[in-house]
């Protein structure tokens, strides 16, 4: 084959086809134009390495086939672009999906509370079983409320944010198991029960509940959405109805991960209302009334942004574009 013969006979169809690709916007017959050309352009490209190996013609007709290629396929959004979609459609849409069972979360979540710390303050011998007198009247004293003071504000909101960024995050993850979203909740959840009855045992309960309501309305309410989002996640796979596990899974996963991203801004949110507010001598009303705000900010985006986007369609998925074609079944 000769090459300098071949280029010249096929130079005004490549530049033809480069011509094509660089177009915004093309008509019905410039579409079969350049898919027709891209054809043709690589049995040229194919020849040409066939005959002669890797030349700059083979390299110059390799570029103009992948920007045709780019042209045919379309290329994906720029990330500056895609961000609003997320914050304004994919996230919201997430959150609404798992609201009602973030609402019974939170429900079973304060029973388990209130009766854990309700059993273990009515029995002294359960109180006295968990330490030293000394030392459980330390914690109700002085322990709970200099725990939100001895490190300096910035500090402690970040080592906050990155714990619980972290279990969130394991929650949506690991959801699929069924077992670790209820085990993080149960462990909380008597956690907390605990230290309500000693807190209860030194009169100290109305204390406990002034520093938690602050950052704790966003904070657990950012924990039960990362469980609601990992059972989810599980009954998928156990109840995937119509689609393949494998890909009743996916989907769910794909968006439901959008959850995990979500809560690691409204955890931060969190974590600036406990070392920044918490602590601070004002008013309660006022750094109650601060994290209420704070709540507000998520239920805004959960229930009134998110409820838009589910008409609108979305669930929080990928775009089909974006995840591929779905398998159909019939049925």
């Amino acid at each position: 084959m000769d090459l300098d013969a071949l280029t010249t006979a096929r130079r005004a169809e490549w530049t033809r086809l480069d011509d094509l690709s660089k177009r915004r916007r093309l008509s019905g017959d410039e579409v079969d134009e350049l898919i027709a050309r891209y054809q043709a352009a690589s049995a040229d490209l194919a020849d040409i390495k066939t005959s002669a190996g890797r030349t700059p013609q083979g390299d110059h007709v390799s570029t103009i086939l992948s920007r045709a290629r780019l042209a045919l396929t379309g290329a994906s959004d720029n990330v500056l672009r895609q961000l609003p979609r997320f914050f304004l459609h994919q996230l919201p849409a997430a959150l609404y999906r798992v609201r009602w069972t973030t609402l019974a979360i939170a429900v079973a979540f304060i029973g388990v509370v209130a009766v854990s710390g309700a059993w273990i303050s009515g029995d002294p011998a359960l109180v006295a079983a968990l330490g030293p007198e000394a030392q459980l009247e330390q914690y109700a004293e002085h322990e709970f409320t200099d725990y939100y003071t001895e490190n300096p504000a910035a500090v402690f909101a970040g080592m906050v944010w990155t714990n619980n960024a972290w279990i969130a995050a394991q929650a949506v993850m690991f959801g699929v198991t069924g077992i670790f979203p209820i085990y993080i909740l149960v462990q909380n959840a008597t956690s907390l029960g605990v230290a309500a009855a000693v807190m209860t045992a030194y009169d100290r309960l109305d204390v406990m509940i002034l520093y938690i309501l602050p950052h704790g309305l966003l904070e657990m309410t950012c924990i039960f959405v990362a469980a609601a989002a990992g059972l989810h996640m599980f009954w998928a796979w156990v109840a995937p109805g119509r689609r393949t596990r494998s890909s009743a899974l996916a989907a769910e996963g794909r968006a439901l991960a959008t959850v995990a991203i979500g809560l690691v801004f409204a955890l931060a949110l969190a974590g600036a209302v406990e070392g920044f507010v918490t602590g601070q001598p004002w008013p309660w009303w006022l750094k109650i009334g601060i994290g209420a705000v704070a709540l507000g900010v998520l239920l805004f985006w959960m229930l009134v942004l998110g409820r838009r986007a589910a008409r609108a369609g979305e669930t929080g998925d990928l775009t089909e574009y974006e995840a591929g074609t779905p398998t159909l079944v019939s049925g």
